[in-house]
């Protein structure tokens, strides 16, 4: 006689990625390096990539398996918030007090919520940061679990939603939390762009950027081309365009470029280093100068 055994039962569409399979990376311009060095290497923490963009025209900066790029040239200010993931608040808070005399005279400043460290760059730019969280992130460490656009407060939700996942092919729809409603669209396991209603008079767009990278290349291109939609034929491996458009109209809902990539660019699924940045010459131990980007 045999007994059925009970299977266990799994919510399978929790492993679902969808067409966007990567958030590579937040673009803005900068004027100063040496600015840019104060705020994303000395006070936040992260780690300049040693291998591109190494001079005094850009820098690279590594947060887990994402990056800013920080060209030299007039500043852009994301219409937004990025957020990262970084444990040890209070070496943060240490880190971003110190570099305040480096800072004067900038727009650098940061305080606490109850949920994150609410930073600002030197030119503006708003950096929320997390520390760890399995149940809301995931095994995530360090990284850049979701950047937050703000739209204008009579913008469909429901239509930029249906953009990503009608035109890009992405896991998309809108959810609700206690700061109201938000449209977001899943950018691989661990990251999101979100976008939530704002009151404020938002500036014009400046050409801040970001990247995500398609498994389905060529259908959302050749959708996006249908619409008039693509700007840049950047090369074999990249495209580019500016407005998310409403489905039925091409009406554009809102502008934010996305630099868009293919799995089979050379710098796909790249690894980047990560330091400890509470490791110093003085209290040096080996093995534990990296940064480690995921939670065992």
């Amino acid at each position: 006689m045999n007994d059925a055994v009970a299977m266990p039962q799994f919510d399978r569409t929790a492993e679902d990625l969808g067409n966007i399979v990567e958030l590579g990376h937040v673009n803005v311009t900068v004027p100063d390096q040496n600015h840019a060095t104060a705020f994303y290497l000395m006070g936040l923490g992260l780690t300049r990539d040693p291998y591109l963009m190494a001079g005094l025209e850009n820098m690279w900066v590594n947060v887990g398996r994402g990056q800013f790029h920080l060209p030299t040239r007039d500043a852009q200010v994301l219409r937004g918030t990025t957020a990262l993931v970084m444990p040890d608040r209070e070496a943060l808070l240490r880190r971003l007090d110190y570099v305040k005399k480096f800072l004067k005279g900038t727009k650098f400043g940061f305080h606490e919520t109850e949920d994150a460290v609410e930073t600002t760059c030197p030119w503006g730019n708003r950096i929320r940061v997390h520390e760890p969280d399995p149940a809301r992130f995931g095994a995530m460490r360090v990284g850049m679990p979701y950047v937050e656009f703000d739209v204008p407060d009579k913008t469909s939700l429901a239509a930029i939603a249906r953009f990503y996942a009608e035109i890009l092919g992405g896991i998309s729809g809108v959810s609700k939390d206690a700061r109201g409603e938000y449209a977001w669209a899943s950018c691989s396991g661990e990251c999101k762009v979100t976008y939530r209603h704002t009151r404020k008079k938002l500036p014009e767009y400046d050409g801040h950027h970001i990247q995500v990278t398609l498994a389905d290349f060529s259908g959302p291109h050749r959708k996006l081309l249908e619409r008039g939609l693509i700007t840049e034929e950047s090369d074999q491996h990249q495209y580019r365009f500016l407005d998310i458009v409403d489905i039925d109209t091409n009406k554009p809902l809102f502008r934010i470029e996305h630099e868009t990539r293919s799995m089979r660019h050379p710098m796909f699924n790249r690894m980047y280093i990560n330091r400890n940045p509470d490791m110093t010459n003085r209290n040096f131990v080996p093995g534990y100068e990296v940064g480690l980007w995921a939670l065992h």
